[in-house]
Formats: C-alpha cells, structure tokens, sequence
C-alpha cells in the first residue's frame, strides 16, 4: 500500500515527501517534539511509555503547544498520535486521557501477549468514535500476521534489529524482515499499510526502507539530538560522540535491572551504548554493586554518561550517524529531502 493512504488518514502532513514520524521514546519524546514534527509535515508521537499518570496532563500540555503553533485539529483530533508500552500500561488511564483529548494515533509496542491488545484497540476505537488509528509494532512476521488478524490494525510498525532501545531480542534487520512482513500479509489478504523502523537516520535510510515497500519511516535515535528532545546534555552529547554504532551499541537487559525498571515481556532487551555497567555486568559484578554504581553515578549530573561512566544512552546502531544537534522540524525536512534526491539518483543511474 502506497504512502497516499498515511497522507490522506493524517492530512497536515506532506503529501509530496515520504512519510515521516518521530517514534516515542520514553520521557524523552514529549509534547513540544511531538507537536513540533506534525507542524513541519510529519507525524509525531508523544511517549506515554508505561505509567500513564501523567498522560492527560501531558496531552492538555500538547494540545496548547498545537494551537500556539497553529497546528490545528483535524475532525477534532489533535494531530499526533501516543505511545504505549502496554505491557505496563493501564488502558483506563489511556482512555480517560484521549477522550479528553482524542489524538490522531495509538502506536502500541511490548503487551505480555499479543491478545491483550485486541482490547486496547476496541476501547480506543470506541472512545475516539474510530478517529483515533490504531498502529501496533511487531519485530517478527509472525507478530505481524496474528496482530493483522486479531487486532485488525491501521498501520504495522516492523522494527528492525537495529533499533535502539527496546525490541525483541531475537529479531531481523529491516532489510529482510520488512520484504518478507510486506509478502505474508499480501499472501493473506491484507492491505494495511507498513511503517518501517529500526535503524533508520536519515534520507538514505528512509530511501531504503521504501525501495523494500514500506509506506513511510520512522526515527527514534536521530530525535535524540534535536533541541526538543527531553534529554540530558550528558546522554545528548554522548549520542553525537559514538561512532561505529553495530560495535558500541549493545542488546542488554543490564539497564533496565540498574534503573530500577521491572516487567518488560523476557523476549525483550533494549540496546544502548556500552558502557562500565554493561562491561561490569558481564565480568560477573553483582546486580546489587552494579544498581549501588548506578545510583552513584546519578550524582554526577552530566559527567555520569560515556563509555567510562554507567548511565544508560540507550541508541540504535546508526547512532554513529548522527553528527549534530537540529531543530526536529528540519530534520523531518532533512530526511525527505535526501529520501528524494537518493530515490531519484539511483532512477537515474539505473534507467539508460
């Protein structure tokens, strides 16, 4: 399916540009960014992650940024979409949130298992009166078949084994798993449009990722150096300084045991830049000593992140990529504008 089904579903954005969203990435992806991707041509989503406390008033907050920007709501929907880690999510807080204010996308990721989610897509289907679209994100073709089967989303999100953060831990990369979700569920009938993640900094990426079938793309590590990510300078500047990121980058559940963050689903890990709590951790040191160093180095501000120090960059491995702090609006821009002229190129070289 072509990227002019996500266009006229999500009408602000370009409809003359690839497809282009801002992942939600936990405390980080906010507000101001969310707001700020849709207001250039793109879809942003504001991570709820798993505690859902704070969401109503963290839509209220995006919802004035909207109108100070004159981003206005379309059929009554605000135009970014949430993100929810639904293996600790409470989907009554979820809906008490987007009933107040509706928003253009759920973008679901991790349940315990795959059924929970049929409800989640009902309720809010319900809530939002069919406006809100629901989009699930998978990392294997079998994800991606029982989902278009029992959910019946609006959009799948496949996420390559280059993804930073969290995914599953045993999962392809983009460049046979997207070909191969896009097959199967062609083979099964279905017609739902794919949105391609996991490694994917810039235009050349994006080129990609549509050259193999997807619909659009989506970025989470190249948001981490932009002026509206909620983000400490330590972890910023460490993301602009790692080079060589499929060697520097690790699969580790080591930095959620040292933060204190309990129950994601044990398919998953998150990757992140290594650091002493990675390499300490595999020299045999205690989880105990390794939260105690952890907790210590929250005490120094910025010096705390680094390959010397212990606090968690989580990126994926095209974080040697990411070569400078941007506004978030340009580097939508950015990215479809390279997607273009690398799409374009390669016609040309090809076509004699």
């Amino acid at each position: 399916m072509s990227q002019n089904t996500l266009h006229a579903d999500y009408p602000w954005t370009n409809p003359d540009a690839p497809f282009v969203v801002a992942a939600p990435m936990m405390k980080i992806t906010l507000g101001r960014l969310a707001v700020t991707v849709s207001a250039n041509g793109g879809l942003g989503f504001l991570a709820g992650g798993f505690d859902l406390s704070p969401l109503a008033k963290d839509l209220a907050e995006a919802a004035d940024l909207a109108k100070s920007q004159g981003l206005q709501l379309h059929d009554g929907i605000l135009p970014i979409g949430v993100g929810f880690q639904n293996w600790g999510s409470d989907l009554q807080l979820a809906l008490t949130a987007i009933k107040e204010h509706p928003v253009a996308a759920a973008w679901f990721f991790a349940p315990k298992q795959l059924s929970d989610l049929v409800d989640w897509a009902k309720e809010i289907r319900a809530v939002s009166g069919g406006k809100t679209k629901i989009w699930i994100q998978i990392g294997t073709v079998a994800e991606a078949l029982e989902v278009a089967k029992t959910s019946q989303p609006d959009v799948l999100v496949v996420q390559g084994a280059d993804s930073g953060g969290h995914g599953l831990a045993q999962r392809a990369s983009l460049l046979t798993l997207l070909p191969e979700v896009i097959d199967v569920l062609a083979e099964e009938g279905f017609n739902i449009p794919v949105v391609a993640a996991g490694g994917i900094v810039d235009g050349r990426g994006a080129a990609a990722a549509l050259t193999l079938g997807a619909a659009g793309v989506a970025l989470g590590t190249r948001f981490l150096a932009c002026d509206e990510a909620v983000i400490a300078k330590g972890y910023q500047n460490q993301v602009l300084n790692v080079t060589d990121g499929g060697a520097s980058t690790v699969g580790t559940t080591i930095y959620d045991v040292v933060r204190g963050i309990h129950g994601w689903p044990r398919a998953y890990n998150g990757r992140g830049v290594a650091n002493s709590t990675y390499h300490d951790a595999e020299q045999g040191m205690s989880e105990a000593e390794n939260v105690q160093k952890y907790k210590e180095a929250m005490q120094q501000g910025d010096a705390g992140w680094g390959p010397e120090g212990r606090m968690t960059t989580y990126a994926g491995t095209g974080v040697g990529l990411v070569r400078q702090v941007m506004s978030a609006g340009d580097i939508v821009r950015s990215v479809q504008k390279e997607a273009i002229q690398t799409l374009q190129k390669s016609a040309a070289k090809h076509v004699k």
